[in-house]
């Protein structure tokens, strides 16, 4: 259940489906200081959703974790989503590093009118899925050899198993569709957000695998991501 519902006027939302935009709306980006406050939110819902109760356990396995705290999706016989999110992955300590920047993307097309946010986490479980994080873009629906499973009956689409999976999905949606669609969902770093948010230009990898970049706003989501 969705504890934060930011609705953008209809014209800009019309404006979107008509373009059928793959990525994120630049009316939808309000910076990565923002993103890593939202994150944190999104992982308050977490913890409240009774889909998770029984599923903590999740977090204490996962190597990463991905965090999409506002995912947009306007439609007028198109139809389009697309977000900021934040990459966090587990360290040889035991602890979490600090986020690097992602876009969630994708689109489709059918006669749909509405609009709807929606908050994800990716939970990381292996560490080939990780390094596909990695790649310029990582298609949800499209590797084959990474299995995805879902929390919940909010997420439709991309291949799922319940013979450990490499990324476990939880979604919470609000607004006039039933849920997002995984298929054909790009996940992409946003490298010129992570030089906004460190000063200089780090990769994902830099950020996340080798303990690059410092910025003392990403303390309390590292903290967070640390007590669930």
């Amino acid at each position: 259940m969705l504890t934060r519902r930011h609705l953008f006027p209809a014209a800009a939302l019309v404006a979107v489906g008509a373009a059928g935009l793959t990525s994120f709306p630049a009316w939808a980006d309000d910076g990565p200081e923002a993103t890593v406050e939202h994150a944190i939110g999104t992982l308050q819902d977490l913890r409240r959703d009774k889909e998770f109760g029984n599923s903590l356990h999740l977090i204490s396995r996962a190597r990463a974790i991905l965090i999409a705290p506002r995912i947009f999706k306007a439609g007028f016989f198109f139809g389009g989503e697309g977000g900021r999110a934040v990459l966090l992955a587990r360290n040889a300590n035991g602890g979490w590093s600090n986020p690097a920047f992602y876009t969630v993307a994708s689109g489709s097309f059918g006669l749909q009118i509405g609009a709807q946010q929606s908050e994800m986490i990716m939970f990381i479980m292996s560490e080939r899925a990780l390094h596909a994080l990695m790649s310029n873009k990582f298609d949800i629906g499209a590797n084959a050899g990474i299995a995805v499973a879902t929390l919940g009956s909010t997420v439709e689409g991309a291949t799922t198993t319940n013979a450990g999976p490499d990324i476990v999905v939880w979604a919470s949606s609000s607004g006039a569709y039933a849920g997002i669609s995984l298929a054909g969902t790009l996940v992409e770093p946003q490298t010129h957000a992570d030089a906004k948010f460190y000063g200089r230009a780090y990769t994902s990898r830099e950020i996340v695998m080798q303990g690059r970049g410092h910025n003392p706003a990403a303390a309390p989501l590292v903290h967070a991501v640390s007590s669930l």
